[in-house]
């Protein structure tokens, strides 16, 4: 691991516990250390004490760096010799907005890896109980964001009988009013999982009749929101928190 890279890793949904092993491994090897939001601090501080470390992400629409800029801070410390990890939450693929990264690293001729992480779609529903797959209850299940929901299909998503929605907690009114004005029953069970794999963990379940109502004074940022019939099956499981 002579020569210098810029490494795109994915930090898993939270705790460091849940870091990949190789991940871990880069991090103890990182010269500049570029991270997003819903990073625990712990991971920070397992990068050598001389790394520089530069926070770029967002969280609520709050004030962030532009892409242009993570772009430019890539591409400048890589061309400097250093060891770049650029950390994500989750996996860098998985709504991990890679691809501009990606394309001024190459336009650039610069050295990189992505290294898979844990999604929090995946750890979410896992570590409240909810299985997303079941021989009879679910067949498939499908991941989308709600950040922006008018991109979405709610007519073919209201079908499947397991979504999962990540950055959808600001708009949780406007998802139960598309999937039940699309044929999805009012009696669907929903599950919403608040800091997903950290020690704040919260689960709150309930039906698309009663969810808003539900959480209405309560922070849904960052969530995973699971709706189908395989929502009910954390009751065998025994996870509930709240």
């Amino acid at each position: 691991m002579s020569r210098n890279k810029v490494y795109i890793v994915g930090a898993g949904p939270g705790d460091i516990e849940y870091l990949t092993v190789k991940a871990y491994r880069l991090l103890g090897i990182a010269q500049v250390l570029i991270y997003d939001a819903l990073v625990d601090e712990e991971l920070l501080n397992s990068v050598p004490s001389n790394c520089l470390k530069l926070d770029v992400g967002k969280r609520g629409g709050g004030i962030s760096t532009s892409q242009g800029e993570i772009n430019n801070l890539l591409v400048k410390y890589y061309r400097e010799g250093k060891q770049v990890v650029r950390l994500k939450a989750g996996d860098p693929f998985i709504f991990g907005r890679c691809m501009a990264e990606i394309t001024a690293l190459k336009s650039a001729g610069c050295e990189f890896e992505i290294i898979p992480g844990i999604s929090s779609a995946l750890a979410g529903p896992l570590l409240a109980g909810i299985p997303l797959t079941d021989t009879v209850l679910s067949q498939c299940f499908a991941i989308a964001t709600a950040h922006d929901p008018d991109l979405l299909d709610w007519e073919a998503l209201s079908r499947l009988q397991t979504l999962v929605i990540l950055m959808g907690g600001k708009n949780l009114e406007i998802i139960v009013h598309q999937l039940l004005r699309h044929g999805k029953s009012k009696s669907t069970p929903i599950g919403i999982i608040r800091w997903t794999g950290t020690a704040k963990q919260k689960i709150c379940i309930g039906e698309l009749s009663n969810i808003v109502v539900k959480t209405r004074d309560t922070s849904l940022s960052p969530a995973v929101i699971v709706i189908g019939e395989v929502v009910g099956l954390e009751k065998i499981s025994g996870k509930r928190i709240e």
